[in-house]
């Protein structure tokens, strides 16, 4: 599954780039091509920083407050990869950086990620914790604590140098 992924990332990707470029060269020019490139890579960066800044008050704000800046932390690594493709020369990184980077499909691409996330069991809903220890639809948290217990060497195993 993650083979084809990463051939289609770094295989495919640069074509496609290569072909589009290409295309837009020999529809307006070969310098009005470069100046585009060189345009969609400053605006990039400029949205990746304002947003960023955002993003960080944002995340700042909730530490602030006492909860945890889960989402903000999701929106700035969307932020940092989308700035990423961004930065790299093509047009299409760039839509998918843009994609990544502005509030509204930012959004959707988080909505997204945490619903494929809390499917696959990678993410737990924290506020279990705080509403009386009783976990969505499994019951009472465990208990938080230590076992105590004593280890003996087995007298048949070989010694072992430190």
């Amino acid at each position: 599954m993650l083979l084809p992924l990463l051939v289609l990332l770094f295989v495919g990707m640069p074509i496609l780039e290569i072909y589009v470029i290409l295309q837009v060269g020999q529809a307006i020019g070969i310098l009005p091509t470069v100046g585009l490139l060189i345009v969609d890579s400053i605006v990039g960066a400029w949205l990746m920083r304002s947003q960023g800044r955002l993003v960080w008050l944002r995340f700042t704000q909730a530490l602030e407050e006492g909860r945890p800046p889960a989402r903000e932390v999701l929106d700035g690594a969307l932020v940092i990869v989308g700035g990423a493709l961004g930065l790299a020369p093509g047009f299409v990184t760039d839509a998918l950086g843009l994609f990544l980077i502005a509030p509204p499909t930012r959004a959707i691409v988080r909505r997204a990620l945490v619903a494929r996330l809390a499917r696959r069991g990678a993410m737990r809903v924290g506020a279990w914790a705080q509403a009386g220890g009783t976990r969505p639809g499994r019951g009472p948290a465990p208990p938080d604590y230590d076992i105590d217990g004593t280890a003996h060497e087995d007298p048949r195993d070989p010694p072992r140098l430190p």
